[in-house]
């Protein structure tokens, strides 16, 4: 039930608050009881209400359901993520087509832009297939670093792992 207690241990803490408090006083207690109950049903209504006043109609049209975190599936954000905008996702060609309109619109056409990414991937291509010197630092927009030159192993911490 609550606080981890069973049926038969609740029953018999019952019937001993039954011999303590006796027959004739238990009818006090109970409506005394009833009262406490009220007033704390009442305590939390009336909270509820002033909390709703003061933040307004914005926070009550909030679905809270939606924001508890035992709703969200890492698994499905990271699939979600990672699907996104490629030809795995269902809605890729209605994306597709609406970017193509949307660039028909601007005045670009398709083609124009197909070229285009046709020669900056060709770009990329070639430069990647030059090597650079062991000396050049190389910047990946957190922190710059050196390579290791051809044949040398990366450092390993063996009392890292």
């Amino acid at each position: 039930m609550f606080f981890d207690i069973n049926g038969s241990e609740f029953l018999i803490i019952l019937v001993i608050i039954l011999l303590v408090i006796g027959p004739e006083r238990l009818p006090q207690y109970v409506q005394q009881f009833t009262k406490f109950i009220r007033g704390a049903k009442q305590f939390v209504d009336q909270a509820k209400s002033k909390v709703d006043e003061e933040l307004g109609p914005e926070v009550s049209s909030i679905d809270w359901q939606k924001l508890d975190p035992r709703q969200y599936d890492p698994r499905k954000i990271v699939r979600d993520t990672l699907i996104e905008d490629t030809i795995l996702d269902p809605n890729y060609q209605a994306k597709q087509a609406l970017k193509a309109q949307a660039a028909a619109s601007a005045g670009t056409s398709q083609a124009t832009m197909a070229v285009a990414a046709a020669s900056g991937a060709s770009t990329l291509a070639a430069n990647a297939a030059q090597p650079l010197p062991p000396t050049v630092e190389r910047t990946l927009g957190f922190e710059s670093y050196q390579p290791l030159a051809v044949g040398i192993q990366a450092p390993f911490d063996s009392e890292a792992t």
